[in-house]
């Protein structure tokens, strides 16, 4: 389950990052800063914009009520693409921002994670309508 759904009404992430590993919180946080850094490659920044909002967004990709399917998000999909952001960054950065991610102890959810979400359902929405209306006929 992502990092909202777990942390509840406190906000903080310390204990509630339950299905990542301590690295994997770690790099969460340490890419949250490094979207911010200017000295970050444009790539990079792009994956940890979706990393990043997806790890904090309050809603699954898929819902962990689906069997097997539903833990697929949180033990495959994002743990792969915090290790494609973390290589695209220069190792110097990435220890720079793993050096400063200590000093923070909370983050919100992500509205732009909701929305890329929201926009993933409805895309795979509309692409069954029209494959179920192209083939009804």
């Amino acid at each position: 389950m992502p990092w909202s759904q777990a942390k509840g009404d406190s906000g903080n992430y310390a204990g509630a990052t339950e299905s990542l590993g301590a690295g994997d919180q770690a790099d969460v946080i340490a890419l949250n800063l490094a979207i911010r850094d200017r000295r970050t490659p444009l790539l990079a920044k792009v994956i940890a914009v979706g990393v990043v909002a997806y790890a904090l967004s309050p809603i699954d990709l898929i819902p962990d009520f689906i069997p097997v399917l539903g833990y697929l998000d949180d033990l495959v999909i994002l743990p792969l693409g915090i290790m494609i952001a973390v290589r695209l960054i220069p190792p110097p950065l990435m220890a720079e921002y793993r050096k400063q991610e200590s000093g923070y102890s909370q983050l919100p959810s992500s509205r732009a994670g909701i929305v890329i979400v929201i926009m993933a359902w409805t895309a795979g929405a509309s692409m069954l309508g029209l494959f179920a209306l192209h083939y009804s006929s």
